[in-house]
């Protein structure tokens, strides 16, 4: 397995540019999720909605565009207040 390293600069803020291929390669948009375990840390780019629910139209049937969307709203937040949760767990 061929492993590829790229160093990049951290700001005094603590914040660091993922490369552009990377973030291409990986579809990373707005965030990643930071994980933590006992070899370091591992970035995980977080799906986008389209991702978690694919095509709307079989599933939900009978439903407005706007109550689809004001659903989907409301379980991504969910989701993403979860995952951000789970990201300040401090594993010992």
């Amino acid at each position: 397995m061929i492993v590829l390293v790229e160093v990049v600069s951290v700001t005094k803020k603590g914040q660091a540019t993922i490369p552009k291929r990377l973030r291409k390669k990986y579809d990373i948009k707005d965030k990643v999720l930071v994980e933590e375990d006992e070899h370091g840390i591992v970035l995980k780019p977080l799906p986008s909605p389209s991702d978690d629910f694919g095509s709307l139209k079989a599933v939900f049937e009978g439903k407005s565009a706007r109550q689809l969307l004001e659903e989907a709203r409301k379980e991504e937040f969910a989701t993403e207040k979860e995952r951000e949760r789970r990201a300040r767990t401090v594993h010992v």
